[in-house]
């Protein structure tokens, strides 16, 4: 979390280059090797590399749309794709474009960047996906990162009964052995790491993606010991795997070959209702792999979580668990530090997700409902509760819950393909989801079918 100090700070510093820019476009990189694709963080819709960019390998971070949408940012304009913090700025919040400028912001790379917006620049945050190998089909996820999704679309074709998230296979999705694009990332790899504080491997799931172990070993070979090392895992993989990425993790950190490592994982809700959504995930092996990961190492995890009209219901009981394992996993030193941490934000696609699909009353009262519950269970001194950052996070999800109201055409699409989508979805994989989702009964019941 960006101390608040630092946000203050530099919020004067970059609002005097332009209201709407953010270091993040320039220093902060999203790539998907899969795809040939690339954006600055994760709400922006990603956008291809050109091959023929290619030729000076960077061209993976510092593509010509990039350096477009930068020189935008200077002269105060809002790129297209970046809503998501307008969204949250216009309701008066700190949005991740400023926390992000706190984070990324030095006097060196303010001087680089103001001088030249269309330079080459090598990012400080580097989050890389060398293929879509992957055991889970999460519903809101795509068949371009998941294998396992994309099997699905061959076997049973679109969802042509919407009109978003069809899921169509009109992309390209290249062979991790043969892909040009990781041809030119272990070219780029020794210039890029020069500069690079927070290296976050992704997927796809990168346990199953031999690109990822050898990372690994490259690491060993050649330290960075000034490195963040991160990687975004299912946690749903086999467990030898997670006994080799401990074996991994403890090597690299008593060895000093790099500075830190942390290990993401999803989780939107628990229950039945969070099997549901991440299709493939078993909540008894996942909780195994959790426990096997924080005994063998003494690392930390952080949660990535997804607020959506069906983690809604039942969020509540995910607060509940994140309690349980910070009593458990924290051990007696709990004023020190984190061991659980957990971010949360609202979803904006695919539309059928999407918890303003919902009546305000069910929305809203949901949203309360967590609220309520991290402010009981939150607390300064003890590192078991609730901090005040994730609250007042929390509590700018339900601002935006209760001011967002959309349009009357937009809402009934939403609620068809909110029917049509999760019907197909009960079809096709064998759930339910009236019986998953007792609360949403009635709701889904009543929508429109056409």
């Amino acid at each position: 979390m960006i101390n608040k100090l630092k946000i203050k700070r530099v919020i004067p510093i970059a609002n005097a280059v332009s209201p709407t820019f953010c270091m993040a476009k320039w220093y902060q990189t999203n790539i998907y090797l899969q795809l040939g694709q690339t954006h600055s963080c994760y709400h922006p819709a990603p956008h291809t590399i050109p091959v023929a960019e290619l030729s000076q390998p960077s061209a993976l971070h510092n593509t010509l749309q990039k350096k477009q949408e930068r020189q935008l940012m200077i002269n105060g304009e809002r790129p297209d794709g970046c809503q998501y913090c307008w969204n949250i700025e216009d309701l008066g919040h700190t949005s991740e474009r400023v926390e992000r400028n706190a984070r990324l912001y030095t006097k060196a790379r303010l001087l680089e960047v103001t001088q030249d917006p269309m330079a080459n620049v090598n990012p400080d945050y580097l989050e890389i996906s060398f293929g879509n190998e992957c055991n889970f089909k999460c519903g809101y996820c795509h068949p371009k990162y998941s294998t396992a999704y994309y099997k699905e679309i061959v076997d049973y074709g679109p969802y042509t009964m919407v009109k978003n998230h069809r899921n169509d296979l009109d992309f390209t999705v290249y062979e991790e052995e043969t892909n040009p694009y990781v041809a030119a990332w272990w070219v780029w790899w020794p210039e890029a790491s020069k500069t690079l504080n927070v290296l976050r491997v992704t997927g796809g799931e990168p346990l199953l993606q031999q690109s990822t172990w050898r990372l690994l070993e490259d690491l060993y070979v050649n330290p960075k010991p000034n490195l963040e090392l991160n990687i975004n895992s299912n946690l749903g993989v086999k467990p030898i795997l997670i006994d080799r990425l401990c074996d991994h993790v403890n090597r690299l950190l008593k060895d000093s070959k790099i500075k830190s490592f942390k290990l993401y994982t999803s989780m939107d809700t628990w229950g039945a209702s969070a099997e549901y959504i991440r299709t493939g995930l078993d909540l008894a092996v996942w909780e195994q792999n959790l426990d096997t990961y924080l005994t063998k190492t003494n690392t930390a995890v952080d949660l990535m979580v997804t607020y959506t009209a069906l983690s809604a219901p039942t969020y509540t009981n995910l607060l509940m668990k994140i309690l349980d394992w910070r009593e458990k996993y924290n051990g007696f030193r709990q004023s020190e530090w984190q061991r659980i941490r957990f971010d949360v934000a609202y979803l904006v696609q695919p539309l059928q997700y999407d918890i303003n699909i919902l009546p305000k009353d069910i929305s809203v009262r949901y949203a309360y409902q967590a609220l309520t519950f991290m402010e009981d269970w939150q607390s300064t001194l003890h590192r078991t509760g609730f901090s005040s950052a994730e609250v007042a996070k929390f509590n700018g999800i339900l601002d935006y819950i209760k001011s967002t109201v959309y349009t009357d055409e937009k809402l009934l699409e939403g609620q068809r393909d909110f029917y049509q989508w999760f019907k197909e979805h009960d079809r096709r994989r064998s759930t339910d989801f009236i019986k998953t989702f007792p609360e949403l009964a009635k709701f889904y019941q009543g929508l429109p079918r056409v």
